[in-house]
């Protein structure tokens, strides 16, 4: 199911952030380097037969049971809790920590599309459906066909559903797009509403998985996620309202769909955010595609759990396969073998990259006039 990207390294920039992408365009619009021809296609064999010969990408089955193990018993501790707990305003406690939960197990499912876990497809995607479907509440089969689009055409204005206009506009284009006066006001303001924001994507990953499971052909895998997502909705709303008494039970989904989506959103979005976009014109080969268009967040362990390994994006995207516990030991590999081919390697501190993203939100909605005019062409 997941697909197996001008300059060298210069000073630092904001907040630590290191290197550079020449004249690659990342104010919003797609083009610059990347429109050059494809080329040295044969690097990445190159690169990938280093990887191999260091075993990077031999499975670890005995972390992810482990992991596994450890996310499962908080996630059955969380609500063991919640329960002895009954009605009471430390529930709200219960939730925040539940909503870490949630997100664990979303890094769970992510390993298991990508085929990180085991060695048998089936045995990754009964992981991935019981943590996503089940557990969590998302539609798996729509999240797998919409990351591996992804994984795909990272960055890419056409391609990309990652960067699909929604709350939030990623390019210029996009925000000239917008038509109401309060689509307008969000976008120019959307750098300081983008954490605020971040508080309804549990809900709108929800939504939007039952709504592509209501477009889907009938068949197995419809029938699979309807049943256990069915499942997940009538036992969580079950247990929250027969627990607690209809204000703490509305306000404790709220903090914990709203965390929830909070910590999923940071994870996700330094990533890619505010790097170059691709466009039609662009014809990049797979290693540029996927350097050229993912940012690494330095850290230590800490926040290696923390981001479930999502920090290494570069080796991530060059290698989806790479069990995330390996990323780590693969980094110095793929740094190095940037620096001697001449490709950016783009790292920054967790802060730093949110200061980035910020940024360039900020810049891409900034574009007020060019948008007013075209609303007034429209009036």
């Amino acid at each position: 199911m997941s697909v197996d990207l001008v300059a060298p390294v210069l000073g630092d920039t904001v907040d630590g952030e290191r290197g550079a992408c020449g004249d690659v365009n990342d104010g919003g619009e797609p083009g610059g380097s990347p429109s050059a021809p494809a080329r040295r296609g044969s690097e990445y064999a190159e690169l990938l037969r280093l990887v191999r010969a260091e075993g990077l990408l031999d499975r670890r089955l005995g972390y992810y049971r482990a992991r596994i193990a450890l996310t499962v018993a908080l996630f059955a501790a969380g609500w063991a809790v919640f329960v002895w707990l009954g009605p009471s305003w430390w529930q709200l406690v219960v939730a925040a920590f539940l909503a870490v939960v949630f997100v664990q197990l979303g890094f769970l499912g992510h390993d298991a599309g990508h085929r990180q876990v085991f060695r048998s497809g089936g045995h990754n995607d009964l992981l991935g459906i019981l943590c996503a479907d089940l557990l969590i509440g998302l539609s798996y089969s729509w999240w797998i066909e919409k990351h591996n689009r992804h994984h795909a055409n990272p960055n890419h204005v056409d391609r990309d559903p990652d960067i699909d206009a929604g709350g939030v506009v990623f390019t210029k284009a996009q925000a000239r797009a917008r038509r109401s006066r309060i689509g307008r006001w969000v976008a120019h303001h959307q750098a300081v509403l983008f954490f605020p924001m971040l508080l309804f994507e549990g809900a709108a990953l929800h939504v939007a998985g039952i709504r592509a499971l209501h477009a889907r052909p009938a068949g197995h895998t419809r029938r699979v996620d309807a049943v256990l997502l069915s499942a997940h909705v009538v036992g969580y709303f079950a247990a929250v309202f027969l627990v607690l008494p209809p204000v703490q039970a509305v306000a404790f989904i709220a903090v914990q769909q709203g965390l929830f989506g909070v910590y999923l959103g940071c994870s996700f979005a330094p990533a890619h955010k505010g790097m170059p976009l691709l466009g039609p014109g662009d014809q990049l080969d797979f290693l540029r595609r996927q350097v050229l268009t993912s940012r690494n967040i330095r850290g230590g362990r800490w926040v290696d759990m923390a981001m479930g390994g999502l920090n290494y994006q570069i080796e991530h995207h060059l290698f989806p396969s790479m069990p995330s516990p390996m990323l780590r030991r693969a980094q110095p590999l793929v740094r190095a073998f940037c620096l001697r081919h001449d490709l950016p390697y783009q790292e920054s501190t967790l802060t730093g990259s949110y200061v980035l993203v910020l940024r360039y939100l900020r810049d891409v909605g900034a574009d007020r006039s060019a948008a007013a005019a075209s609303a007034r062409r429209s009036d």
